[in-house]
């Protein structure tokens, strides 16, 4: 039994199928809106987190309040 010959890593695999462009581009439509369901359905059942950014902002403002009042005062 002879075993395949591996092909060169330039050339695609011909078994994979190809996708133009809006095909992909639904998929990754797709893909972002059962993302946005499913946080959205997270939300609602109380599983939700703060985004970062509102957390660096929140001491942000605590570390400048706090050297606000040391050089004010």
């Amino acid at each position: 039994m002879s075993t395949p010959s591996p092909k060169p890593a330039n050339q695609p695999d011909e078994s994979a199928p190809f996708h133009s462009r809006a095909e992909v581009r639904q998929g990754w439509i797709q893909r972002r809106r059962e993302k946005v369901i499913a946080e959205i359905e997270r939300n609602r059942r109380g599983e939700y987190a703060v985004p970062t950014w509102v957390l660096v902002a929140a001491l942000v403002a605590i570390i400048g309040a706090w050297i606000a009042l040391i050089a004010l005062a």
